[in-house]
């Protein structure tokens, strides 16, 4: 997927360099992971490094990676950058790192501060405010970049010089008065984000992900990156972004020049459709792209996803017949069996894996329900799809007979304790034993109940009334009478479900 985004920008400048007039782009990546006073962070310095090289493949004519920046070389950056963002168009500052929110603003800390203090934040740290500043005088768009909302080990040994002010968990949010002014923060106000477990954060890998996608608005692109974050994160983490932008598509990528005659509608549509394509990444789904969008840059892109499917495919059968002229309803046909496909694979659905929807929206509530994901659909979505592929393993538990237990995820038959049966009920039952002469029914009574039961062929009396009473239905120590299968009466004394004081049970004097 990375290797045809990265296609598609080689193929976009090609088409781009020859403008009489281009869009000045500057970018500038802050990186900052020694820490001298707390722990040092993994992944900062990789991020600004992958987040820098995705802004070099997008374009950009400035792109300035800085690392492990103390107070006095990040001062410098910010200063020298800003001289930069004077005849810039678009400005970008990305920075990953520890920040810190006091008393609701919002700061980023360089490697060498100590921050003993919450005074010292003033000195040894940058207020946002100094960062929008830097790119105030680009003219058609700001954007800053935050994956700063990691849990800050500064706060846990900073001391207060005021018992009022407030040190808060991850960023405050803000508010916006420059137009065309967007920030992306890695999680949502008040929250913290993850380093990741692997070479770079979740934050980074989803924006160089979509970021580039040409022709994608960044309101958008920023959408994309919050749903990717939340899937591969277990729901715990949310990116935010605040700002205002006009009513005009901001893509970080142009999207391809098409005819003249090709209006801006049909090319929204065409890109609507590529990335739904794109996020179901069926061969079905991808054929019916082509079928409605034959040439074309975006059709380029679509062929070689379906090359690529079709080498990984096993030797198919004849490809069934397709309603050529309505590529959205196939596409939903298609999107319903690999919601049903992914809903058997989690255990939560056990049915036909067709294009039904009706007989997948159970299973699918099954399936929220169990991995407590606090969302209704009641049409298909490819999101639906990504939330449920996002499950390693089983979600749904089988459903058991009533003789049998769940374990591991599989039925297996119940087990009862030493002197116990299992019953027709799927209850623990207690052997039967003698009658004892304590709660008021004697050995000799209790005898006879037995003698007169195998004159009748039917056992004890015990034995038999579970045959006409089952298991639980006289409560412990409770006296009951009913008629056995003879049409004799009996009396018993209720037990309990463990064994461990016993049904008895005796006949009566005709």
């Amino acid at each position: 997927m990375g290797v045809l985004r990265w296609l598609a920008l080689f193929f976009l400048l090609c088409l781009t360099c020859g403008s009489v007039h281009a869009e000045r782009r500057v970018a500038l990546l802050i990186g900052n992971s020694a820490y001298k006073s707390v722990p040092p962070l993994a992944n900062p310095v990789n991020d600004a490094a992958l987040v820098g090289g995705m802004f070099t493949k997008a374009g950009f004519d400035v792109v300035d990676t800085k690392l492990d920046l103390g107070v006095a070389e990040m001062r410098k950056a910010l200063r020298e950058f800003g001289a930069k963002a004077r005849d810039a168009d678009v400005a970008v500052i990305y920075y990953a790192g520890h920040g810190i929110e006091l008393d609701g603003n919002n700061y980023l800390v360089p490697t060498d501060a100590t921050l003993e203090t919450d005074a010292d934040v003033f000195d040894e740290a940058f207020p946002l405010d100094r960062v929008l500043f830097a790119i105030e005088p680009a003219k058609q768009l700001r954007l800053v970049i935050l994956d700063a909302c990691r849990d800050n080990p500064f706060v846990k040994t900073m001391k207060r010089t005021l018992a009022s002010r407030s040190l808060g968990r991850g960023l405050a949010k803000i508010d916006l008065t420059t137009p065309n002014t967007m920030i992306a923060f890695a999680a949502k106000a008040g929250s913290t984000a993850s380093d990741g477990d692997s070479k770079n954060s979740p934050f980074s890998t989803a924006l160089v992900e979509r970021l580039p996608t040409p022709g994608l608005d960044l309101r958008k692109a920023f959408g994309f990156v919050r749903d990717d974050v939340l899937k591969n994160t277990g729901y715990k983490q949310e990116p935010y972004v605040y700002g205002s932008l006009g009513g005009d598509d901001i893509p970080l990528v142009p999207a391809a020049k098409l005819g003249p005659a090709t209006s801006s509608t049909s090319l929204a549509l065409m890109l609507r459709d590529y990335q739904l394509a794109e996020q179901i990444g069926s061969r079905e789904i991808w054929t019916a792209f082509l079928i409605q969008y034959p040439d074309g840059l975006y059709a380029t892109l679509a062929k070689g996803h379906l090359d690529s499917l079709t080498s990984e495919a096993q030797p198919a059968k004849s490809a069934p017949s397709v309603e050529l002229s309505a590529p959205a309803k196939f596409g939903r046909e298609a999107l319903v069996r690999d919601i049903k496909k992914e809903l058997q694979r989690v255990g939560c659905y056990a049915g036909a894996i067709d294009d039904e929807w009706p007989t997948a929206k159970p299973s699918a509530e099954k399936f929220l329900k169990a991995a407590k994901i606090a969302k209704k659909y009641e049409e298909p979505g490819p999101d639906l799809l990504d939330i449920i592929q996002g499950q390693a393993g089983r979600v749904c538990l089988p459903t058991c007979s009533i003789r049998e237990i769940e374990s591991g995820g599989k039925c297996v038959a119940k087990t009862c304790g030493a002197g116990m049966t299992l019953s027709n009920d799927g209850s623990c039952e207690g052997r039967d034993k003698p009658a004892a002469t304590a709660g008021g029914v004697d050995r000799e009574s209790a005898d006879v109940g037995k003698q007169r039961a195998g004159n009748l062929g039917l056992g004890d009396a015990t034995k038999e009334s579970y045959a006409v009473m089952g298991q639980g239905t006289i409560k412990t120590g409770q006296t009951a009478t009913f008629t056995a299968r003879n049409g004799r009466k009996m009396t018993c004394v209720g037990g309990n479900n463990t064994g461990t004081v016993a049904r008895r049970c005796s006949w009566n004097e005709p």
